[in-house]
């Protein structure tokens, strides 16, 4: 799972692992979810691609933010 906050206040989590071909993204990088093996990129805000190889956007996740921190599922 990959955790961004595209804005302060607003967290996003996806998956970490890149729909081109299975490769685990390297976490939030100049603004965008990059993945190291192929070179895509991938909005911190929604998943989609902004750059490929990729064609479709990461998966996203349900984020709770509570007292005891983020929550993921």
């Amino acid at each position: 799972v990959v955790v961004t906050q595209p804005t302060a206040g607003e967290y996003k989590a996806f998956s970490a692992i890149c729909t081109h071909q299975g490769c685990t993204v390297n976490g939030v990088s100049n603004g965008v979810i990059p993945c190291p093996r192929h070179g895509s990129t991938l909005d911190i805000a929604t998943g989609a691609v902004t750059q490929g190889p990729a064609t479709n956007p990461l998966p996203a996740k349900s984020v709770t933010v509570g007292a005891d921190g983020i929550t993921v599922t």
